[in-house]
């Protein structure tokens, strides 16, 4: 099958945003979304868009491995070099490249300077950052489906490019514990509300995970109130994941936090029930980020390491 081609104004977003939502398919049929930085990798000639990741993050690459299909959702523009008002959403099969080679690691260093700033330097830096650029492995997506909108609330027709889009997914069985609440929801609406990017993830039609933008419009004990276009919502009820997030400059300052939990969906307002919460949030001084990215990228070496080890 020929690869899927895009036009120049969806090339613009996705070679120009900063930051992307990713969004991976869980074993029980719902979807993870988390903030990704794709500096700008794609090959128009081969299909193909890529990101990079941590070996730290060995439960999500286990499960991008076990399913590959996967969504990268390109919604703001601040800080890039794209000024379009699109929401793109790129769909497709992900590849993850545990062992890159050196070459492919230097292009991602050139590739990210535009975007992040030239990388620090000197004995101390060299040696610190060394686990950090070791630690990162990049994951390449097979473009199955790109659906862009000409708005970033998706509240206008979408153009497509690829496979047709399939029939709105059915409703979902709901979970054996209940779909209700398991994290304090009043507490985790207010938390969400103050970041400015909010995104919903769950499964399509074709089981590949679709990531839409919606609006925090309230929270209680039963759940958090979200908003969205008219009909970009599947209606009924589902497993899916939610993402807020900020971000500043070369992503020196950043915040986020993620949940998984139940939709349930009534025309264009939903009634979202977390289920599990996860939360961080990076210095705001480049100093300070470059040291604990090292560290972190130290630990979660030694984390995949280990795992390896026991898996040999």
């Amino acid at each position: 099958m020929a690869p899927v081609q895009w036009p120049d104004a969806v090339d613009e977003v996705i070679g120009g945003d900063l930051t992307a939502a990713l969004a991976y398919v869980t074993p029980a049929g719902g979807a993870v979304v988390m903030a990704v930085a794709p500096i700008g990798l794609r090959d128009r000639e081969q299909g193909t868009v890529s990101f990079t990741t941590s070996l730290g993050f060995g439960r999500k690459l286990d499960r991008i491995e076990r399913d590959p299909r996967v969504a990268l959702a390109y919604h703001a523009r601040e800080h890039g070099h794209s000024s379009s008002s699109r929401f793109v959403l790129v769909q497709g099969s992900a590849r993850v490249i545990k062992e890159p080679d050196r070459d492919y690691l230097d292009f991602i260093g050139r590739q990210a300077t535009p975007f992040m700033g030239p990388p620090r330097s000197g004995v101390f830096w060299d040696r610190w950052l060394s686990a950090y650029y070791a630690d990162r492995v990049p994951v390449h997506i097979a473009v199955h489906r790109i659906v862009s909108w000409p708005d970033l609330r998706c509240a206008a027709e979408p153009e497509v490019h690829g496979a047709a889009l399939p029939d709105g997914p059915p409703p979902q069985r709901p979970p054996a514990k209940g779909t209700g609440p398991r994290v304090d929801a009043a507490k985790a609406g207010r938390a969400l509300a103050k970041l400015p990017h909010q995104l919903v993830a769950f499964t399509g039609g074709d089981g590949h995970p679709v990531v839409l933008p919606v609006h925090l419009a309230g929270a209680d004990a039963g759940g958090v109130k979200l908003s969205a276009a008219a009909g970009l919502l599947p209606e009924g009820g589902r497993r899916a994941g939610l993402l807020a997030h900020d971000y500043r400059a070369k992503l020196i300052g950043l915040a986020a936090r993620q949940h998984t939990g139940w939709m349930e969906v009534d025309g264009d307002r939903a009634l979202y029930a977390p289920h599990t919460a996860s939360a961080f949030r990076a210095p705001a001084n480049k100093t300070l980020l470059l040291l604990a990215n090292g560290f972190l990228a130290r630990r979660g070496l030694k984390q995949a390491q280990r795992a390896q080890a026991q898996v040999g």
